[in-house]
C-alpha cells in the first residue's frame, strides 16, 4: 500500500502567541498519516517562540530576523521545507480532526488541480461563513474579489447551498493546501504584495498555467479572521486597493488591461470620494495613497510585457460582469443571486 503523500503545515506567526495556545491543538490533532507542523516566525517580539520551545518542542520552528509579511514570510520558509503538499494555515484557525484527508484526497485525482481550500466558517459564529473565503473565491470582470457565501462584508449564514465541491477562481491564504511543485513553478508569492490578495494573484497565475484551483467544502475549518489587521484598518486598505490594481496590470490580458485599469482608478476614486463626503478623510487618503503608490510601482518595472494570452472568460470562477453594481445598485445580498447563469461557472 502507497504512503499517504507527505503534507507541511505551515503557519506563519507574528506576535500570535495566544492563537497559537489556542489553536496549535486542533492542528496537532489532525487524523492524516503523514504530515508535520512547523511555525514561521516573522521576527515576532511577544513570547511565541519561547511558548513552542515550552509547551510544543516537536514543532518545527522556522524563525525570522525581519517581518516578512505574508508573502516574503512564505516564500521563505518553502524554500527548504521537503514535503508533496504545503499547507498555508493562519494562526487563528481551527481546524476539525478530519479536514485535512478530503483536501488532500481532491488534488490527489489529478495532477492538473494545484490547490484548494477548506469551507471557511467564522470561528465566532459558525453558522455563518467567514470573510476571509467561505466557500471558495470568485472575481468580477473588474477585479473585484468576492466568495461563495461572502459578498463585500455580507457573509451568508451555512445552510449548506455551496456544499459541492467546485472550481473556483482563488483558494482562501487562511487555509490554502497547494501542490508543492505547483507553487514553486510560478515562483511562489510575490512579495511586492507584502500582505493581502497575493493569494489571489498566486492562483490566477496557476490558471493562467492550466491548473484548477478548488474549493472542497467537505472540509471544514473555523477562522477568526483579522488577526494581524482588522478589517478598516489604514494599513490594509492600503494594501488592498494598491495590491489589487498591481494583479491587474500583472495579469490581464493587454487587450483588457488597457481599459480596465483606467477604470477601475475612477471606480475607487468614486468610493474613496464617497467616504470623504461621509466625513471619512482617513479612507479618502489611504485609497489616494495607494494609487500613488501603484503608479509608482507601474513606472519602476518600466513596460509590463504580458505573456498572457488567456482572457477573463477563459478562467474559471469569473463573474463577466461588476459586482459592484450587481450588489450596490440592484441590492443582490448573496453569491447565488449575483452569480446565477453567469456563465463562468463552468466544471474545470
Amino acid at each position: 500500500m502507497d504512503a499517504a503523500p507527505l503534507v507541511a503545515i505551515v503557519i506563519l506567526n507574528w506576535n500570535g502567541q495566544p492563537y497559537l495556545q489556542k489553536f496549535l491543538p486542533s492542528v496537532l490533532a489532525t487524523a492524516y498519516s503523514n504530515f508535520k507542523v512547523i511555525v514561521a516566525d516573522n521576527a515576532s517580539t511577544d513570547d511565541s517562540l519561547t511558548f513552542l520551545n515550552t509547551h510544543y518542542p516537536q514543532v518545527t520552528q522556522v524563525p525570522f530576523a525581519t517581518n516578512h509579511g505574508f508573502a516574503g514570510g512564505y516564500n521563505e520558509a518553502l524554500k527548504n521545507i521537503a514535503a508533496d503538499y504545503y499547507v498555508l494555515l493562519n494562526s487563528d484557525v481551527e481546524v476539525t480532526q478530519g479536514w485535512l484527508q478530503p483536501l488532500i484526497a481532491l488534488l490527489e485525482t489529478d495532477a492538473r488541480y494545484a490547490a484548494c481550500q477548506p469551507k471557511l466558517l467564522a470561528y465566532n459564529q459558525k453558522n455563518t461563513f467567514e470573510y476571509a473565503g467561505a466557500a471558495g473565491g470568485w472575481i468580477d470582470a473588474f477585479g473585484y474579489p468576492f466568495a461563495r457565501g461572502r459578498i463585500f462584508d455580507i457573509c451568508e449564514t451555512d445552510q449548506g447551498q455551496y456544499n459541492t465541491p467546485q472550481p473556483v477562481f482563488w483558494a482562501s491564504g487562511a487555509a490554502l493546501v497547494i501542490r508543492r511543485s505547483a507553487f514553486h513553478e510560478v515562483q511562489g508569492f510575490d512579495t511586492s504584495f507584502f500582505a493581502h490578495q497575493e493569494e489571489i494573484d498566486l492562483c490566477w497565475r496557476l490558471q493562467l498555467r492550466g491548473y484548477g484551483i478548488f474549493c472542497c467544502p467537505e472540509s471544514v475549518v473555523y477562522h477568526i479572521g483579522g488577526g494581524t489587521l482588522p478589517r478598516g484598518h489604514s494599513r490594509k486598505t492600503f494594501l488592498n486597493f494598491r495590491n489589487n490594481l498591481m494583479m491587474l496590470a500583472k495579469n490581464l490580458h493587454p487587450a483588457e488591461a488597457w481599459w480596465k485599469l483606467p477604470f477601475r482608478l475612477f471606480l475607487d476614486q468614486v468610493s474613496a470620494f464617497k467616504g470623504l463626503l461621509s466625513g471619512d478623510v482617513g479612507y479618502f487618503t489611504t485609497i489616494s495613497k495607494a494609487h500613488i503608490a501603484f503608479l509608482q510601482w507601474l513606472v519602476s518595472r518600466q513596460r509590463i510585457r504580458s505573456k498572457n494570452r488567456k482572457k477573463m472568460k477563459a478562467l474559471t470562477g469569473v463573474y463577466l460582469h461588476n459586482i459592484v453594481w450587481q450588489h450596490f445598485v440592484c441590492q443582490k445580498k448573496t453569491f447565488s443571486a449575483i452569480v446565477r447563469n453567469s456563465g463562468n461557472n463552468k466544471p474545470f
